[in-house]
């Protein structure tokens, strides 16, 4: 098992939720399905994480507040820990903020901030320790609000703490000086007390004059009482009580009418002072109606500030009937989320206010109706249903057209892209203008932005991108993929593409790189939205399937067309490497070129986040090896069609010539000047053949592997072993089958054309010159000589040591036959058989010396020493008189 995981850094420390940071240590897993949880302050963050290496790992923040460990699990070390905190704070509104709420700015409100006064209070001292605050400019790295939650350093407050206060202006303050602070303030202190001591001192007399005021008015008083007693005193009471009876009787009517004039001016202002409240219900459904949204959730968010905690029965009532309107507008706006199509902005603000609402309404009997309700969750699933229902009627409705005859018709008739093109087309656009805003609505909700107060629900979120883009995905393959067997795709999703005419497949074979180039622009724009890997891997698969079916296409094109060479074959000679080649290798060639080009630029060049097709053991090299074998073999098959339809078409005739018959075709001047191909003999054709044959193996072959390689691709060895060996294989065929046209004919006339006249060897002839039979046998061979070198020199030696073979076998056949020569006969036979191999020795191999040995062995009785020289001289003389016949034998081959 794996070392634990360990987060041992991380940037930034602190922020609000959605906060993208970067998460960094060790064992952090090691590779992305490895990774399986991350909490970041307790809150679920897997979703939004992305997996960089073992050491790094970018995800965003969720919605926690406070303090806590990063916290990252993976499949191969567990549940790891965690040697740094993330902070996470909830941004707070201020008075000079702005925000979508109404704020009740009461003064008693404090904000967590801290709120100042713009003018400082007179009574608040800027250093009552009396102390210098220069050199305190270091500040504590930890948050005082974190330290001192209840309390705060303003000295103004009845919460103040004097350790906020020293922390905060005196962190750097030496233990001495802050001693001397204390003395100073308590100075200050004293120094009050005895102020108000001085200033009874200085107002001595005043003092003393109130004192004998005090005394003179008590003196006064006990006289009055000696002279008229205390009753005095009780008389003026009753009187002054007599007096307020009869006032209280007099006034009682205007008092009570008063009050009464009174209470109705108080109604009458707080009608008029509350008239937001009384007018809100129809203000709400007018608002509503015009879609200001925003202004309903401010209004009604001032009225629950103002009035939320109000015993006044006639406000709570106008506040119930506020509350019944505003459920109502709920439900009308759930209505208008769900409803599609809209676009984000619409269901973002539709969903703040819906959220804003619930907010207010909660804990109230009203507001839980519709408590378990998450607007944003159900826009997304809302969304997403019509995103796959957007998808399955745009499938339904071009595989309609494509089910009826008359659009088959139409589309075979005219030069419009086939049906199946502009579904790609259509189907493409909708995932790129939709997958996106479904997954930028699944991001504000997973931030927290468009989130109320329910759980987030990653797992499902992530469930339904896959399965749209694998929707997306189902349906390209079965609208692009027709070549292919798709009963497994169309068992799983239930779906199947109307089987078309042959001719309606064939027209739409050559659109497939425009769906190609479709696909990728829908893949490009979600590559740009930062997507799961899971999710863009679910694409690029399609992508490089359509990629290799592209090159299946577009090389059974060049497969198709390379055997239509066989009508383009000129038989003009024009390879300068290997005379007697046609330019039908050349043909292939630049057809090959032009296949690897627009294969090239169609599917094999990779762009951004594409897989590569010539990986190894893969899918795509074992197709570019099939493809290639099979364009060779086509080509393989257009050579042999050439030589055995020209055999076919055109018998050659022998006709009789000079002694017996050997058979003397008509033979032009040149291949290339014949002026066409019917003007080439079946021979010539035979021969150019056997060279294209010998160039295909020897150069054109070698250099296919090398354009390949040129391209980028791997050398194809199997593929052109293969049709290395086919072609092996016909030329060995074909150059037995002309050595059997050319050598039987001619060995078939040695005999006959030796024993003509009823010649007989054990008779006394004249000598001094050859029998006809070599003459005849030598002219004939340089004539099939001047047919080869005329087109392909290099096939002499092949061609002729195969005959010259055939020759002297018949030679020492006929010779042993003979059961005995005469005095001149063995001179005779003994220079025709010389001659024969003295002039072709360049096309004699070790069979044919052999046969040429026992012929001359055969010769009976050998030949004296008188008989060799006699023979040499003659066989001298027959060599100077045939010196031009013999001269083409000796020219050396190219």
């Amino acid at each position: 098992m794996a070392p634990q995981p360990v987060v041992t850094g991380l940037s930034p420390k602190e922020g609000p939720p959605g906060t993208r940071v970067i998460i960094r240590g060790e064992f952090l897993g090691t590779r992305v399905q490895d990774l399986i949880g991350l909490k970041i302050c307790g809150s679920d963050c897997l979703l939004s994480a992305e997996w960089k290496s073992p050491n790094k790992i970018i995800a965003r923040t969720g919605p926690a507040k406070g303090k806590g460990d990063i916290i990252v699990t993976t499949l191969s070390g567990g549940v790891g820990t965690s040697t740094v905190q993330f902070r996470a704070y909830h941004e707070t509104i201020g008075p000079l903020k702005e925000s979508a709420v109404w704020i009740e700015e009461s003064p008693s409100q404090n904000f967590a901030w801290g709120r100042r006064t713009l003018a400082q209070s007179g009574l608040t001292q800027e250093d009552p320790l009396g102390l210098s605050i220069e050199g305190n400019e270091q500040k504590i790295p930890e948050d005082l609000r974190d330290l001192f939650p209840e309390a705060c350093g303003d000295l103004s407050q009845e919460h103040f703490s004097p350790a906020w206060f020293l922390l905060e202006n005196h962190l750097a303050t030496s233990f001495e000086d802050l001693k001397a602070g204390l003395s100073y303030l308590k100075r200050k202190v004293e120094s009050q007390k005895e102020g108000q001591l001085s200033f009874l001192k200085s107002n001595a007399g005043s003092v003393i004059d109130q004192l004998d005021t005090l005394m003179n008015i008590r003196d006064k008083l006990q006289e009055d009482v000696k002279l008229h007693g205390n009753e005095t005193l009780n008389i003026l009471e009753t009187s002054i009580e007599n007096s307020i009876s009869e006032s209280q009787k007099i006034f009682t009517d205007v008092l009570v009418r008063k009050e009464k004039a009174d209470s109705t001016r108080s109604v009458l202002f707080a009608l008029s002072r509350h008239k937001f409240l009384f007018c809100l219900p129809n203000s709400v459904d007018r608002r509503a109606k015009a879609g200001e949204y925003d202004i309903v959730v401010n209004d009604y968010s001032r009225a629950k500030n103002l009035f939320g905690k109000t015993e006044i029965p006639i406000f709570r009532k106008v506040l119930e009937e506020v509350d019944q309107r505003i459920l109502s507008i709920r439900k009308q706006l759930h209505e208008k989320v769900v409803r599609m199509p809209q676009s984000v902005e619409q269901q973002k603000k539709l969903i703040k206010a819906l959220i804003s609402l619930e907010l207010q309404q909660s804990g109230t009997p009203i507001g839980d109706k519709l408590r378990n309700i998450d607007p944003a969750w159900d826009a997304i699933e809302a969304r997403a249903k019509y995103l796959e229902w957007t998808f399955r009627q745009t499938f339904d409705q071009h595989t309609s057209k494509d089910s009826g005859a008359q659009e088959k018709a139409k589309n075979r008739d005219s030069n419009q892209a086939p049906n199946r093109v502009n579904f790609c087309e259509e189907l493409c656009d909708i995932a790129a203008s939709q997958l996106p805003d479904l997954w930028r609505l699944g991001q504000l909700y997973f931030t927290g932005e468009l989130r109320g107060p329910h759980d987030p629900k990653p797992g499902d979120f992530k469930r339904m991108v896959l399965n749209a883009i694998e929707k997306f995905c189902v349906y390209l393959r079965l609208a692009i993929l027709i070549a292919t067997d798709q009963r497994a795709l169309r068992q799983s999703s239930g779906l199947a593409w109307p089987i078309g005419s042959a001719s309606a497949t064939h027209q739409f074979l050559p659109w497939i790189p425009q769906c190609l180039r479709f696909t990728r622009i829908a893949y490009a724009t979600l590559i740009s939205l930062d997507l799961p890997s899971e999710a863009l891997d679910i694409i690029q698969k399609l992508i490089d399937e359509v990629r290799i079916f592209c090159f299946s296409i577009i090389f059974k094109r060049a497969t198709d067309r390379c055997k239509k060479l066989v009508s383009q074959e000129t038989w003009e000679l024009g390879v300068e490497q290997y005379p007697g080649a046609t330019l039908l290798p050349a043909a292939l060639e630049t057809l090959l070129i032009e296949t690897l080009d627009e294969v090239q630029s169609v599917c094999m060049q990779r762009e951004t986040r594409e897989g590569n097709l010539l990986e190894p053991q893969s899918d795509g090299q074992r197709e570019v090896t099939q493809r290639l074998q099979e364009f060779l073999s086509a080509f393989t098959a257009v050579i042999e069609e050439l030589t055995f339809h020209s055999h076919d078409e055109e018998t050659p005739t022998h006709n009789v010539s000079q002694l017996l018959g050997f058979p003397n075709a008509q033979q032009p001047d040149s291949v290339a000047g014949s002026g066409g191909a019917a003007a080439v003999t079946w021979e010539q054709r035979m021969l150019c053949c056997l060279s294209n044959y010998a160039y295909c193996n020897k150069i054109f072959f070698p250099r296919i592997g090398d354009i390949f390689v040129r391209y980028g691709y791997p050398l194809p060895t199997l593929a052109i072993e293969t049709a290395r060996y086919t072609v092996n294989q016909l030329f060995t065929n074909l150059l037995e089958e002309y050595v059997e046209h050319k050598g039987d004919p001619l060995v078939g006339t040695i005999e006959p054309s030796m024993y003509l006249g009823r010649f007989q060897w054990d008779h006394e002839m004249e000598i001094g010159q050859l029998r006809p039979y070599a003459h005849e046998c030598c002219d004939n061979l340089v004539g099939v000589y001047s047919e080869i070198y005329s087109i392909s020199p290099a096939l002499l030696r092949p061609i002729l040591e195969s005959i010259v073979q055939t020759i002297s076998e018949e030679l020492a056949r006929l010779m042993s036959c003979v059961q005995r020569f005469s005095f001149t006969g063995a001179i005779q036979a003994h220079v025709d058989i010389r001659l024969l191999r003295d002039s072709l020795e360049g096309y004699v191999n070790e069979t044919a010396k052999n046969y040429f040995m026992e012929a001359l062995e055969a010769i009976n009785p050998p030949l004296s020493g008188e008989q060799k020289r006699k023979a040499d001289e003659i066989l001298e003389r027959v060599k100077r008189n045939m010196r031009l016949q013999l001269l083409c034998f000796s020219v050396k081959e190219p």
